[in-house]
């Protein structure tokens, strides 16, 4: 496996790859390779925070496939920025207002469960993570500070003064150069982050000197009492933790660019990775945490799996995605159809599936007997909207099978019966069918009725088919949308075969006689 996996053109091989070249015989001294992952605790997370920690997690994952080397991931959290604005989708947002400025680790938690606002939101975030199994780390901006562990690079920041403003300054504007600094204090009396001019008063002692409230002051920027500007602070976490490999979105490839600078000038080296796409919201827009126009972990959850999470975020991370409730249905049953092909497939094709990575090669071998897209057309079905009801009709299409030795049939249909509740059943919409199709439903009802109970999917596919064509419709394919549209109250619908089999030939044909009633 690991010289198919040496070839395999599948991206997280390819990033592991970049690793091998950084350390062809292994990281010296037999340390292990460190990613990172990092979170701006200024608002709630949400999927393309968790989406960076998952991918991260493929690329370690297959640096291990291919070299056996330990590995380290660490969840970095910037608690100690300055909180800009209050965000629009969080309670009690009066308490926040007074606190503008402040470290996020210092800002009251308008959710008042943790001591900080970031404190609440890190926690948030370690849920997420610790859910999904998560081997990771996690690491607080503020503790690093506090417990003097970025001192060493505080220090090295203010000997290369000089330098790092030569980076940093041809990068800004003109206004912003006259108060730029790489340093930000924290105000000995507001405890603001403040946004000052920095004079490096003793490098080796870690004194600055700054205006504060109309006054000078003289004070260490060690121990916490100052931090690292947003470029200068990654490379400044790159140089101190040893990060070997960090990914980034699509919006940060300038601040990759600047900070690997700062990296070499701080006698460090630049991690490796690539730079993602960002996901997109309904109406194409960037999603943002403060605006909160994101979709929860805890939404998807509700609607589809884990696992199907995972599949929607491996795919593609080059290539900008839509993130929404729609596209939950579609990205079930395809991670179900790549599970299905996986047992059969050669080696090369299983290395590319995304399954293997999700799994991490250990890929379970059950199957499903139907899909997210044929259950959600059965429990959109007046009657049929809860998982006991469901179940009883899972049950006579797929004999043998339970909650108890299908556990994740049994979610599936939960999930199902969430999202039909919520987004299915309240916009279907039976239409009339037309004359021509009201003769074809009448012709399809005979057919059924001369069929036993037992017949299976296939067998009620065909007759369907044939009846289509039997009629003068222009396409089979407007054969089925008038299935849908009058049997299911929807534009497009599953393979009737399967559903009628699902739904039972008397259940259908009681439909079907609905459909004729009101066309009468």
């Amino acid at each position: 496996m690991r010289v198919a996996a040496m070839q395999s053109k599948a991206w997280p091989y390819e990033e592991a790859r970049k690793l091998l070249k950084r350390y062809p015989d292994g990281k010296p001294g037999g340390e292990a390779v460190l990613f990172e992952t990092g979170y701006g605790p200024s608002g709630l997370p949400h999927i393309g925070t968790f989406n960076e920690v998952l991918r991260t997690t493929f690329v370690r994952r297959a640096y291990e496939e291919l070299t056996g080397q330990p590995t380290r991931l660490i969840a970095f959290s910037d608690d100690m920025d300055g909180l800009r604005k209050v965000p629009d989708n969080v309670p009690n947002p009066e308490l926040l207002q007074p606190h503008l400025g402040m470290p996020l680790s210092q800002v009251p938690d308008p959710f008042g469960t943790h001591e900080s606002f970031a404190h609440h939101n890190n926690a948030r975030l370690r849920t997420f993570l610790d859910r999904f199994g998560f081997d990771y780390e996690f690491l607080s901006a503020t503790e690093c500070y506090r417990s003097g562990r970025f001192d060493d690079v505080v220090r090295q920041v203010l000997r290369n003064w000089d330098a790092v403003m030569g980076v940093m300054l041809p990068t800004l504007r003109e206004e912003r150069r006259k108060t730029y600094s790489p340093l930000l204090p924290v105000s000995p009396t507001s405890g603001i982050v403040l946004q000052v001019a920095v004079e490096v008063i003793d490098a080796e002692a870690g004194i600055i000197a700054f205006e504060n409230e109309g006054q000078r002051v003289e004070q260490s920027a060690l121990g916490g009492r100052a931090k690292l500007q947003w470029k200068v602070d990654w490379a400044a976490r790159w140089v101190a933790l040893g990060v070997d490999y960090e990914m980034a979105g699509k919006d940060l490839i300038d601040s990759v660019t600047q900070s690997g600078k700062i990296a070499r000038v701080l006698g460090g080296r630049p991690p490796e990775g690539f730079n993602y796409e960002m996901f997109l919201d309904e109406k194409g827009e960037k999603i943002s945490k403060s605006k909160g126009n994101g979709l929860s972990l805890d939404e998807w959850l509700r609607y589809g799996s884990e696992e199907s999470l995972a599949f929607f975020i491996y795919r593609e991370p080059r290539k900008a995605k839509s993130l929404h409730i729609g596209v939950i249905p579609r990205a079930v049953d395809e991670y179900w159809q790549f599970r299905g092909n996986y047992a059969g497939q050669p080696i090369e094709q299983k290395l590319g599936n995304p399954v293997h990575h999700i799994h991490s090669g250990k890929v379970p071998e059950a199957a499903l007997p139907l899909t997210y897209g044929l259950l959600l057309n059965l429990v959109s079905l007046p009657g049929v909207g809860d998982k006991e009801t469901a179940w009883k009709f899972v049950q006579r299409y797929a004999p043998g099978s339970s909650a108890e030795a299908n556990p994740e049939l049994d979610e599936l249909i939960g999930l199902a019966v969430n999202y039909a509740r919520d987004f299915v059943a309240p916009n279907l919409t039976r239409r009339s069918p037309t004359p021509e199709e009201a003769e074809a439903l009448r012709d399809l009802d005979g057919e059924l009725a001369k069929l036993g109970g037992d017949a299976d999917a296939d067998t009620i596919q065909n007759i369907v088919f044939e009846v289509g064509k039997r009629h003068p419709f222009e396409s089979l394919r407007h054969w089925f949308q008038a299935l849908y549209e009058t049997l299911l109250g929807s534009s497009q619908g599953p393979r009737m075969g399967s559903f009628i089999a699902l739904y039972g030939v008397e259940n259908t044909r009681r439909l079907i006689a609905e459909a004729l009633a009101a066309a009468a």
